[in-house]
């Protein structure tokens, strides 16, 4: 492991604080995880995810904006929307992947203690 310095330390901080600017909040990590199985409908996304339509618009808005999630306007009447992970949302893999198993750990742990 290497050498924690005050050089190393204040450059993880930067990249942590980074990453939560990108990624922070209740919503964004959930809204990922419910699009990892496929594209969805605004509505059934704010049903999966049991988000309101409020919050659910400003969080794929900043999403968006960030490069993980693409919105498709499809030619239907109704006019609906489709939303869909990109190619640059994979890079977060390892991140979900980690957190749901220290979740699955943390509840094990408080549910049996």
């Amino acid at each position: 492991m290497a050498k924690h310095t005050v050089e190393s330390c204040s450059k993880a901080k930067m990249a942590i604080r980074d990453t939560l600017d990108v990624v922070g909040g209740k919503w964004k990590l959930v809204l990922i995880s419910v699009l990892r199985s496929g594209k969805k409908g605004f509505n059934e996304l704010s049903r999966e995810a049991g988000i309101s339509p409020r919050i659910l618009s400003k969080e794929l808005q900043e999403l968006e904006m960030n490069g993980l999630v693409s919105r498709k306007v499809c030619d239907t009447k109704p006019v609906t929307v489709q939303y869909e992970l990109t190619e640059y949302s994979h890079s977060l893999n390892d991140v979900l992947v980690a957190m749901e198993k220290w979740g699955y750990q943390h509840r094990k742990r408080i549910v049996s203690g």
